[in-house]
C-alpha cells in the first residue's frame, strides 16, 4: 500500500511517513475539535447532531491537517492536497485570471530543452491556419537552458525571442519571473524541458503551466523519466498500451491533476524508437490542441 501511495504523490520513503503522521494526527484534532464544540453547543444527540458533526468535521479537517503539516514540514504537499480535493468537490472554483495584456492576445512561452518537435507544432498551430476557431493567442518567448538546442533555432526562424535560462538564477534567484512578466506572458508550457520548475515559478503562475509526458501516469513517471528511457521501461513492464499523458504542473515531478490522457498499443515487436514514434504523433496532434482549449479559458 505505501509504494502504491509513494507512486501515486511522488514522494519518497520518508515523507510518506509524515505524510501518514500528519493524515492521522490532523483526524484526531478534527474529531477532538468537533466534540468539544458539539458539547458547547449542547445539541441533543439525534440527526439534527449528527449532521452538523459531518458538517464540523468537513470545515475542521482541512485547517487542522493543514495546520499539523507545518511541524512536519508537509506544508507544501497538504495545502495542494486540500485544495485539490475541494476542487473535485466543487466546493472552490479553479481560479481564472486576467490576461495581462488587457484580453487582446494572450502570450504563451514554451519552456524546451532539445530538438523541439514539439515546440515547430505548437508554433505552427498558432501561427498557422488550422481547424480551431480562431485563436487568440501567440507563442511569444521561447526558454531554453540548453544553448546549443535544437529549438533554438526553430525560434529563431519564427521570429520568436529566446530567453537562455541558468541553474542559479531558476532555482535559487527569482525563477526568471521578471523577464516572463516583461514579456507579458499568460501561460507556460513545457516541451521537453528536463529540470524541474521552482515553486516560486509555480505559485507564480498557478494553473497556468503544463506539461506533456510521453507515457499513461501515475506509471512510468517521476525523475529521470524522459525520452526513450520511458519507453524502454514500459516495454520491459510488458504493457499492453502506452500513451501520452498532459497534466497541470506541480511541485513534483508529473504529478499534477491530468488534463488529458490518449492511448496507443505497444505491440509485441515494439522498440524504444517504433513506441517513440507513435507517441510523438499523439504528441504533435493533440498538444496544440488542448494548449489553445486552456488558453481559450483564460480570464473567463
Amino acid at each position: 500500500m505505501f509504494k502504491r501511495l509513494q507512486q501515486k504523490w511522488k514522494v519518497g520513503p520518508l515523507q510518506i511517513i509524515f505524510i501518514i503522521i500528519c493524515f492521522a494526527v490532523g483526524g484526531a484534532v478534527t474529531g477532538f475539535a468537533a466534540k468539544k464544540i458539539m458539547n458547547v453547543l449542547l445539541i441533543r444527540q439525534d440527526w439534527l447532531w449528527a449532521i452538523i458533526y459531518i458538517v464540523l468535521v468537513t470545515i475542521i479537517w482541512p485547517i487542522a491537517v493543514v495546520t499539523v503539516s507545518l511541524f512536519f514540514g508537509q506544508f507544501t504537499f497538504f495545502s495542494g492536497y486540500v485544495l485539490r480535493l475541494l476542487r473535485k468537490l466543487g466546493v472552490v472554483q479553479s481560479s481564472g485570471f486576467r490576461v495581462q495584456n488587457s484580453g487582446q492576445m494572450a502570450n504563451i512561452a514554451i519552456f524546451a530543452s532539445g530538438a523541439g518537435s514539439n515546440a515547430q507544432k505548437i508554433i505552427e498551430h498558432f501561427n498557422g491556419d488550422h481547424d480551431q476557431k480562431l485563436s487568440k493567442a501567440k507563442v511569444a518567448l521561447v526558454v531554453c537552458n540548453k544553448p546549443g538546442a535544437g529549438v533554438i533555432k526553430i525560434a529563431e526562424q519564427n521570429n520568436i525571442p529566446v530567453l537562455i535560462i541558468v541553474k542559479e538564477i531558476f532555482f535559487h534567484g527569482n525563477g526568471y519571473i521578471q523577464e516572463l512578466r516583461s514579456k507579458k506572458i499568460d501561460f507556460i508550457v513545457l516541451a521537453g524541458f528536463l529540470w524541474k520548475i521552482p515553486d516560486i515559478l509555480i505559485k507564480a503562475y498557478h494553473r497556468r503551466i503544463i506539461n506533456i509526458h510521453p507515457a499513461l501516469l501515475p506509471k512510468y513517471g517521476g525523475k529521470g523519466m524522459y525520452g526513450n528511457y520511458v519507453h524502454e521501461t514500459v516495454i520491459a513492464g510488458k504493457e499492453k498500451e502506452s500513451g501520452i499523458t498532459i497534466h497541470y504542473v506541480d511541485e513534483h515531478y508529473d504529478n499534477g491533476d491530468i488534463i488529458l490522457q490518449v492511448k496507443c498499443p505497444v505491440l509485441e515487436d515494439d522498440t524504444a524508437e517504433s513506441l517513440a514514434r507513435r507517441i510523438h504523433a499523439l504528441e504533435h496532434a493533440n498538444y496544440p490542441v488542448v494548449i489553445e482549449e486552456l488558453v481559450s479559458q483564460l480570464g473567463s
